[in-house]
């Protein structure tokens, strides 16, 4: 086995190992907005939900090598609103690119060529190429020396269409092909799904467990 003191290394060297062994991680595109009115969209891949009751998630975002907040921490500290989007792969390019380092004036959607469209219950825009958005509010922060981490209240969710059934309450998954994030710069695809059985062996009923939850 090999033995890492996590005490006696790096933050960088840590970032490394744990950022390529915590994985695959789902990545959220973040779109926010400014005092002035920009509209800001940035990926994490340190994010997840965190429960249900009440619906919450989580979004981590460091701070850059100067110290300095980046836009989307910045503008969710200021106005405590934000919409998580899921990328899927025609999604994904763009996506990436959005993590280039644009000056604060500039929006990263006009920059890629993504197309906000108004949120329902929150001021920034949702990305209409995305499968999936969340619109949240700030429920709780945490800071750290090298990062803020965001507790958002999910207040609205708009998906595409097709992807869930509002009465049976469940995804299909046979359309849903959300990407994420691998070691270093690689990403994954989650097309290729298998089921287990129970400790009884009993299997899935009709593949419930591949084509909807």
């Amino acid at each position: 086995m090999t033995e890492v003191n996590f005490d006696e290394i790096t933050s960088y060297q840590r970032y490394k190992l744990m950022a390529s062994l915590i994985v695959p991680r789902p990545i959220a595109l973040v779109t926010t907005i400014s005092a002035s009115g920009v509209v800001n969209a940035a990926p994490f891949s340190m994010f997840n939900m965190i429960g249900e009751d009440p619906p919450i998630l989580m979004i981590s975002i460091n701070r850059v090598a100067d110290g300095k907040l980046k836009d989307t921490a910045a503008n969710i500290l200021d106005n405590g609103e934000f919409v998580v989007h899921m990328s899927d792969e025609p999604l994904a390019q763009k996506m990436h690119a959005c993590g280039e380092a644009f000056p604060s004036n500039v929006s990263e959607l006009d920059a890629v060529g993504l197309t906000p469209v108004a949120s329902h219950t929150v001021a920034p825009p949702r990305i209409k190429e995305s499968p999936i958005a969340f619109e949240c509010v700030l429920h709780e922060k945490l800071e750290t020396a090298s990062r803020y981490v965001f507790i958002g209240r999910i207040k609205w969710l708009a998906a595409r269409d097709g992807l869930i059934d509002t009465e049976a309450w469940r995804v299909n998954l046979r359309e849903y092909r959300p990407i994420a994030r691998f070691g270093a710069s690689f990403y994954t695809r989650t097309e290729d799904r298998f089921a287990l059985a129970d400790r009884a062996g009993t299997a899935p009923a009709q593949q419930t467990a591949i084509d909807q939850i």
